[in-house]
């Protein structure tokens, strides 16, 4: 019963609109108050929290993506890559689609690169002729290969809950980044075919080289940072850190960052982070609240006593990851679920560093269903439309994303590959 109280209340608060992170923090203090615990746990469960070292990673992306985001680099990066496929089936959507898997290896952040690449590439693929559902739809899954392909904030919050290595999640996450990657593109082609879309003319080689030399810059950027942590040169942090430097050099040599757009990027930053901060501070209260009413281990005990295969086991999470990104944002859904599933994760054999890239492609989904799916409100505001063509646009991703999951599950080396086997 302590499980529904809690999950009833939770809801409760959630729906007379209590901010997320107090909700979690009130939640989580007035249970250790009714439980007889010392209310001191709570100030110590947030000081634990915030002197974490891997935290410092997630102001730095978030500095970084939107610096590049307030300079505009996503024209250029959008035009070189037009430049050289654009003239496919479906050309211009491969182009966005390639434009937000480089961008996502850069910024760490979802909403970033559906911000950055929809501001571009909606008026272009519109004018172009392109379906308008079709296209926010492209854009809002597009922007959630932000927190799959490395860097990506949410796995740094799972590898901070988890204590598991945040480099082995962030080169888990390549392959079904990837894999995600070339099915959208492949849908994107055969939508175009079907749909009898005109291509674009092929461009000629100077043309790819000015485009190419211009985008340059924030391609080497994300060579930077996946080669420096995928060798061991620098940790996430300090990738994060270098990263930032380097967009700061590289926006102030091609003069597209000016002070004020500097200033808007630094705020921005700010605001991100600290709801962040409180998200997480609140979710360690909870969490701490929970662990003492033992909530994770009754449901472990619960799950691994009424599903004895993993086939099952996933199945269930998915149902309710999928129903807790109706209400949750992408942090929260992680730092709220992960200590209450991954111990029955671990009991039925899955690998931790495979379950945190499975429940981030769950979380993908959350970000593109609503209400409170982020990417769909981005794209929305971008192109000025109603939030029902967004939803509506993106249903056919969503499938695919469920596609890529199903090939994770029958498929582990998807994500182990590269860090444990290559």
């Amino acid at each position: 019963m302590t499980i529904v109280f809690t999950l009833a209340a939770m809801f409760a608060l959630l729906l007379i609109r209590v901010p997320v992170a107090f909700a979690l923090g009130g939640l989580g203090l007035g249970m250790l108050i009714l439980g007889g615990f010392s209310p001191l746990m709570a100030p110590q469960a947030i000081l634990s929290t915030l002197d974490g070292f891997i935290l410092l990673a997630v102001p730095l992306f978030l500095l970084m993506s939107n610096t590049l985001l307030r300079a505009g680099v996503g024209n250029d990066l959008f035009a070189a890559v037009s430049a050289w496929v654009g003239h496919w089936p479906g050309g211009l959507a491969v182009a966005t689609i390639l434009s937000c898997g480089v961008f996502a290896a850069i910024s760490g952040s979802s909403v970033a690169t559906a911000a950055t690449i929809g501001t571009v590439a909606i008026p272009e693929m519109i004018n172009r002729g392109y379906n308008k559902r079709f296209v926010y739809g492209l854009l809002a899954a597009g922007g959630t290969l932000g927190i799959l392909i490395p860097p990506s904030i949410p796995m740094i919050i799972y590898g901070f809950v988890t204590e598991e290595s945040v480099i082995a999640l962030f080169l888990a996450g390549i392959g079904p980044g990837i894999a995600l990657l070339v099915l959208f593109i492949i849908f994107s082609m055969v939508y175009a075919r079907l749909g009898g879309q005109e291509r674009e003319p092929k461009r000629d080689w100077a043309e790819r080289k000015r485009a190419t030399f211009k985008a340059l810059p924030s391609v080497l950027l994300a060579v930077l940072i996946i080669g420096g942590i995928y060798s061991g040169a620098f940790t996430p942090t300090e990738a994060a850190a270098i990263g930032f430097a380097a967009a700061l050099t590289i926006t102030a040599a091609m003069r597209v960052l000016t002070w004020e757009k500097l200033k808007l990027a630094i705020f921005d930053s700010m605001a991100t982070t600290v709801a962040i901060i409180l998200i997480i501070a609140g979710a360690k209260v909870f969490g701490k609240a929970i662990t003492l009413y033992r909530i994770p281990q009754d449901i472990s005990v619960m799950i691994s006593q009424g599903i004895d295969t993993q086939l099952g086991f996933i199945l269930v999470v998915t149902v309710v990851l999928l129903i807790m990104g109706l209400v949750f944002e992408a942090l929260s859904m992680v730092l709220i679920m992960t200590p209450v599933l991954l111990p029955a994760a671990l009991a039925l054999g899955f690998d931790p560093v495979w379950f945190g890239v499975y429940m981030v492609i769950m979380v993908e989904c959350a970000l593109i269903t609503p209400p409170v799916g982020l990417n769909l409100y981005v794209i929305q505001s971008v192109a000025k439309t109603r939030l029902g063509e967004v939803a509506r646009g993106v249903l056919p991703f969503l499938l695919l994303m469920f596609l890529t999951a199903a090939i994770l599950y029958v498929w582990h080396d998807l994500a182990l590959y590269i860090p444990f086997k290559l």
